[in-house]
């Protein structure tokens, strides 16, 4: 390695160091000539933006943004990793999850660089009995296999191990997960299980496997129900500790009962969040086994699963993208194990093209863009650092919630939990409605002429338990009705775009309102006249100041050409003539809720 010599150059040494005030100074500057006028702290708060629970992140961190000590990779509180190596070795486990009985598509995704098997077996899944016929030809002491068997898991237990046994595999070369997971089935079907049968699988795996665990601490159904972040962290966390409790009775070690636990967690397109919430994840658990008096024990191994929720119906093929960075986020936040859940997951059966770009997402990001050479790559980062305190102490106080409520058993049958959850989904779904938090494709960038993407049908989940939400369920509602209408009259509903002036003035507002009626399926017209649009409703676009000149005259000119209703493109006024106003914020489901309506449109 060559030294350079000391020249005796400082790095930008002749520039005075910059302060936080006159950064603040500047920025104020900026806002002041965009009408708002801060100063100091007040102008950088203008620019932060509001998270989940409570969390804020600002547009400046420096090393004065504090967070505790990270420690090692590999070594307790874990936030870097549960491993000193990292993924360093191979990249990240690549799991491809499985609910049909299809042996050819299991030993494709095998010979195709996934590196273990995620089934879901008995209802909604493979049967119990036909694992051996959908592992056939699996090289089982090579391929880790993880079950996910709801109230079946005794019998989808027995018949995977029958099959070890049965195929010569060492009992010290099985790796995996029988899948134990009764507070996680009880939250997807509200039905209570035993934990005794759970309790019995750990201990045969602590005596008989060392490379099977037991038990999965599933957190996919808090997420899936619209939890937050740190409600997800928290209800693991509870659940944990009550398998831990459940375990130790059960006559197994703290130490034992900490290595039979796998969780799992939802990777979101939201980067730095999912980063930040599986390097809290470690912290949180590594302090629940200090306080358990095993702090060996604490090194959390986890699997990343990418958002169900976030996942849309229509221009499926956009899920490729919210998957990849997801699947980003997962492998720089340290999970062991990575999901990518194939794009057209939400309309049935993947195909083979779906499987193929699935694990090819994690082969591109381990071996070409080497994402797993570097151990905790965010780290360092004092944006990451202090968004991983911050929702470690959230998702502390919502398990400390769950806990003083009666544990995770009881705050799930007394619906407290649900409650909880449908309160953060009820905060978000606002968001979604008035598009601040956008889906492209569906509330953003609509496209009404899409050839739908049709996959055989799936079976159906496991139901009676926390909801099931997505991102696009609002929208999706109104696009069916659209269908509807268009496949028992042969046209869509229809609304006439009214320009008033050149191009340059009403060219932004025009594209503003066909995005927005796009998004329920209403087809914006916006050539001819309107007499010969076929459309009842009609929403005038222009700039403010040839909205005083001409508004009022032009909605008259449209009524009495038969428009029974008229929308502005712009922030509400006292137009006469005008009866609502579309614009930016604005509640985009109630107003397309409202269209379909009125045009008949059955719902």
């Amino acid at each position: 390695m060559t030294v350079l010599p000391d020249d005796g150059l400082e790095l930008a040494g002749e520039f005075p160091d910059a302060t936080h005030e006159q950064w603040q100074r500047l920025i104020a500057g900026v806002l002041r000539k965009s009408g708002k006028d801060v100063e100091g702290a007040q102008a950088e708060e203008a620019l932060s933006t509001a998270l989940e629970d409570g969390l804020r992140t600002r547009p400046l961190y420096t090393a004065h943004d504090s967070a505790p000590e990270p420690g090692y990779p590999g070594f307790a509180p874990y936030v870097r990793g549960g491993r000193p190596e990292g993924n360093t070795a191979g990249g990240w486990d690549v799991r491809q999850r499985h609910a049909a009985a299809d042996g050819g598509a299991v030993l494709a995704d095998l010979e195709n660089g996934v590196t273990s098997l995620w089934l879901v077996v008995g209802r909604g899944g493979v049967p119990a009995a036909s694992l051996e016929q959908v592992l056939d030809g699996v090289l089982l002491d090579l391929a880790p296999v993880v079950l996910d068997a709801g109230a079946e898991v005794e019998e989808a237990a027995r018949e995977l191990l029958r099959l070890y046994a049965q195929r010569g595999v060492a009992a010290d070369a099985a790796r995996g997960n029988l899948g134990a997971d009764p507070l996680g089935h009880e939250a997807r079907t509200g039905r209570a299980g035993d934990f005794a049968p759970a309790a019995g699988l750990a201990r045969r795996c602590a005596e008989e496997y060392p490379g099977l665990r037991a038990l999965t601490v599933d957190a996919l159904p808090y997420h899936e129900a619209g939890g937050s972040a740190a409600q997800e962290l928290g209800a693991s966390l509870a659940t944990g500790v009550a398998y831990l409790r459940e375990l130790t009775a059960a006559g197994l070690s703290v130490e034992q009962a900490c290595q039979q636990l796998e969780f799992r967690y939802a990777a979101t397109a939201d980067q730095f969040l999912t980063i930040a919430k599986l390097r809290a994840a470690r912290r949180l658990w590594s302090r629940v086994a200090e306080v358990c008096g095993a702090p060996s024990a604490g090194a959390q191994l986890q699997h990343a699963v990418t958002s169900a929720v976030m996942m849309s119906r229509r221009d499926p093929w956009v899920n490729m993208l919210r998957t990849t960075i997801a699947t980003l986020a997962a492998g720089a936040g340290g999970a062991d194990a990575v999901t990518v859940l194939p794009f057209d997951d939400a309309l049935g059966l993947p195909d083979a093209f779906a499987r193929r770009i699935a694990r090819n997402t994690s082969t591109i990001l381990i071996e070409e863009s080497h994402l797993a050479r570097v151990i905790d790559p965010a780290g360092g980062s004092w944006y990451v650092e202090r968004l991983t305190d911050e929702l470690a102490r959230a998702g502390w106080e919502f398990f400390q919630w769950i806990e003083r409520d009666g544990g995770q058993a009881a705050v799930l049958r007394s619906g407290r939990l649900r409650q909880a959850l449908a309160d953060t989904w009820q905060t978000r779904s606002a968001r979604l409605a008035k598009r601040r938090e956008p889906v492209t494709g569906v509330s953003e960038f609509p496209f009404l002429a899409e050839k739908p993407v049709v996959r055989e049908s799936k079976p159906e989940p496991p139901s009676g338990g926390l909801p099931r939400v997505r991102r696009d369920e609002a929208y999706e509602a109104l696009r069916a009705r659209s269908d509807a209408h268009l496949a028992a009259t042969g046209s869509r509903p229809r609304i006439y775009l009214a320009t008033i002036g050149p191009a340059a003035a009403h060219t932004a507002r025009l594209t503003f309102a066909a995005n927005l009626f796009q998004a329920g399926g209403v087809e914006p017209v916006t050539e001819g006249a309107f007499e010969d649009s076929g459309a009842t409703e009609v929403c005038l676009c222009s700039s403010d100041a040839l909205y005083e000149e001409q508004a009022e005259a032009e909605a008259a000119r449209l009524r009495a050409a038969g428009a029974a209703h008229v929308f502005l493109a712009g922030r509400p006024a006292s137009y006469s003539g005008v009866d609502a106003y579309v614009f930016a914020g604005c509640d985009a489901v109630a107003v397309l809720s409202a269209t379909l309506d009125r045009m008949g449109v059955e719902s």
